[in-house]
C-alpha cells in the first residue's frame, strides 16, 4: 500500500462561509426520517470449483496478526499498517499460488447460483445503546483473529473449520456495535456466502440442491443508501466536485459542451456544474449530457433530468439531456452511436464506473479506454475508490479490503451516532453489498475490482492518455469544512487528488487528456 505523502488534514475553520459551502457542494444535505429495516440482504454468489484437499494451510504468525489488528485500533499508524499488509499479501499470494499452481481463478468457475439469508434484518428498536455494545481492545483483537482464521480456512476449502470459525465470529460481530464489530459482520456475511456455495457444489461445478431462493435489495433501497452516503460523508461529493471543477476549467472559452456520462444512475453531480457554468464571465454555454445507463427502468432518472433541465433554464443555460439504455462496450463508444456533433467540446465522465471493466487480464478495460481515446475528448474525468481489490488471490484481497472498509466504517462512526438508522442503511445497503461482491464472488460476477492510483495511471497511460493536474485542492478543503470532522485527509499525488481517512486513501479523482504524442 502506498502512503499518502504530504497528506493534509483540514479541520473546521471559522473563516469558511459554511452556508456558501453547503449550498455549493451539498445542496441535497437534509435530515432524513428514521425508517424501518425490512428487506433481506441478497447473497448471490459465484465461487471457484473445489479443488483437492491440501494440507498446506496458510498461517499468519501471532505477531503479524497482532500488528494487523493494532492497525484497526489505531488507524493513524499507517506505516505499521503498510508493513503488515505487504507481509500479509505476500503470504497470501505465495499460499494460493501453491494451491492453484498459478492458474487464474476463472479457470475453475462453476455455474452461477444464489442463496438467501435474513441475518442482516434490523429494526430501529433493536438498536442498543452505546453502553450495551461497548467492547474492549481484547475483544477486537480476538474478533480479527477469528476473521483471518476463517478467511484462511475458506481459502483452502476447509469448510468444517470455516464453519467453526464463523460460529465464533457471530458471537462478537454485529451490525449495531462499534465500527470494528460492524465491518466484521459484513465480512463474515461475505465469508458465509462464499462458504455456502462451496458446501453446495458438486465435483463437476454444478450445485447439489439446485437453484436457491434469492432475496434482492431493491434498486430503490440502493439509491436511498447512495443518497444518504452523499449527504452525510464527503466521499461522493468529493468526486463530483473534482470532476466538475476539471470540466469547468477545460470548458473556458467553449460555447457548446457535450458530456458523456458512463454508467449514469442519478443526476446528483450536475446541479453544481450548472451553477458554476452559469456564473462564467463569458456567459453560460450550451450543454448536452448523454447518460449511458444499464437499467432499462429509468423513469425516476428521466424525471430528475426533466427537473434539471428546468433548473438550467432558470440559470440561462440551454441544457439537453438524453440517455442510451445499453451496456458500455467499445462498439457503443462511436461518434455515430453517441450522436457527436461538429463544434462541440467533448467530455467523458466516469464516477466509480470504469473499475467494473477491470478483469484479471484487464483486456476489457483496455478496449474501453481505447474506444474513448478514438472519440478524442477534451477531457476524461475518472473518480474511483483508491484500493487494491482486484488481486487474483482470495486471501490477499480479503486482507486489503478489510483494511479499506475498516477505515470507511471508522469514518462513519465519527460522522453519525452509533444508533443512527442512516448510518446502518449506508452500511447495510451500500458497503455490505460491495464487501460481499469482493469476498464472495469470482469471475464476471465480481465487478467491484477497485484499483490503486498507480494502477490507474499505468492503464490510462498505456491507453494513450496523460494526466491533467487537478487544481481544486482549495475547493476540496472548503467542501470538507462542511462535514465538521477532523479525520478526513487530502493529498495531491502525481496530478491526482486523494481523499482519505486518517491518512488511509479512500477516493481518488483525476482528469486525463489524449496524449497526442502517443501512438494511436
Amino acid at each position: 500500500m502506498e502512503t499518502m505523502n504530504g497528506s493534509l488534514c483540514f479541520p473546521m475553520h471559522d473563516s469558511f462561509n459554511h452556508d456558501v459551502a453547503i449550498r455549493r457542494f451539498c445542496p441535497a444535505r437534509v435530515e432524513q426520517e428514521q425508517g424501518e429495516w425490512e428487506e433481506i440482504m441478497n447473497l448471490e454468489v459465484e465461487l471457484l470449483s473445489p479443488s483437492e484437499n491440501t494440507s498446506n494451510t496458510p498461517h499468519f504468525s501471532a505477531s503479524e496478526v497482532d500488528e494487523f489488528v493494532d492497525s484497526f485500533i489505531n488507524m493513524e499508524q499507517e506505516d505499521n499498517e503498510d508493513d503488515l499488509i505487504n507481509m500479509s499479501l505476500s503470504s497470501a499470494a505465495n499460499y494460493e499460488d501453491e494451491i492453484y499452481g498459478g492458474e487464474a481463478a476463472d479457470d475453475h468457475k462453476p455455474e452461477m447460483s444464489s442463496i438467501s439469508c435474513e441475518d442482516f434484518r434490523v429494526v430501529p428498536e433493536m438498536v442498543p445503546s452505546v453502553e450495551e455494545v461497548s467492547h474492549g481492545v481484547d475483544q477486537g483483537l480476538h474478533l480479527v483473529h477469528l476473521l483471518l482464521a476463517c478467511a484462511e480456512a475458506v481459502g483452502c476449502r476447509d469448510t468444517q473449520l470455516a464453519d467453526s470459525m464463523l460460529c465464533q465470529i457471530w458471537a462478537s460481530a454485529n451490525p449495531w456495535g462499534d465500527s470494528l464489530q460492524r465491518v466484521s459482520f459484513c465480512f463474515a456475511m461475505g465469508l458465509k456466502s462464499r462458504l455456502s456455495l462451496l458446501q453446495n457444489i458438486n465435483a463437476n461445478g454444478t450445485f447439489a440442491n439446485g437453484a436457491m431462493d434469492v432475496s434482492l435489495i431493491t434498486r430503490e433501497e440502493k439509491m436511498e443508501a447512495f443518497q444518504l452516503l452523499y449527504q452525510t460523508t464527503p466521499y461522493i461529493a468529493f468526486g463530483f466536485m473534482a470532476a466538475n471543477e476539471a470540466i469547468c476549467q477545460a470548458a473556458q472559452g467553449k460555447d457548446c459542451l457535450h458530456v458523456i456520462d458512463l454508467g449514469m444512475e442519478r443526476t446528483l453531480q450536475w446541479p453544481s456544474l450548472l451553477r458554476s457554468l452559469a456564473s462564467r464571465l463569458e456567459g453560460p454555454p450550451k450543454i448536452r449530457i448523454t447518460g449511458l445507463i444499464n437499467d432499462q427502468n429509468h423513469s425516476e432518472l428521466e424525471a430528475s433530468m426533466n427537473s434539471l433541465v428546468q433548473d438550467a433554464s432558470s440559470l440561462g443555460i440551454s441544457l439537453e439531456f438524453s440517455t442510451i439504455s445499453e451496456q458500455v462496450t467499445p462498439s457503443l463508444l462511436t461518434k455515430e452511436n453517441l450522436n457527436l456533433r461538429e463544434g462541440e467540446t467533448l467530455f467523458v465522465n466516469s464516477i466509480m464506473h470504469l473499475h467494473k471493466y477491470v478483469k484479471e487480464s484487464r483486456g476489457s478495460l483496455k478496449a474501453i479506454l481505447q474506444a474513448i481515446k478514438k472519440l478524442n475528448p477534451t477531457l476524461l474525468t475518472v473518480v474511483e475508490q483508491d484500493a487494491n481489490h482486484n488481486g487474483p488471490f482470495f486471501l490477499g484481497r480479503f486482507l486489503e479490503s478489510l483494511h479499506y472498509y475498516s477505515a470507511i466504517f471508522d469514518s462513519l462512526e465519527a460522522s453519525l451516532p452509533r444508533n443512527s438508522p442512516q448510518r446502518m442503511n449506508i452500511e447495510r445497503l451500500h458497503f455490505a453489498e460491495e464487501i460481499r461482491n469482493i469476498v464472495a464472488y469470482e469471475g464476471s460476477d465480481r465487478i467491484e475490482r477497485h484499483e490503486r492510483a498507480d494502477q490507474w495511471r499505468r492503464q490510462l497511460g498505456r491507453a494513450g492518455f496523460q494526466v491533467v493536474g487537478l487544481k481544486s485542492l482549495s475547493q476540496a478543503r472548503m467542501m470538507l469544512s462542511v462535514y465538521g470532522c477532523d479525520g478526513y485527509t487530502l493529498a495531491c499525488e502525481k496530478g491526482c487528488l486523494l481523499l482519505g481517512w486518517k491518512g488511509r486513501p479512500i477516493m481518488l479523482a483525476s482528469a486525463w487528456q489524449v496524449n497526442n504524442a502517443s501512438s494511436s
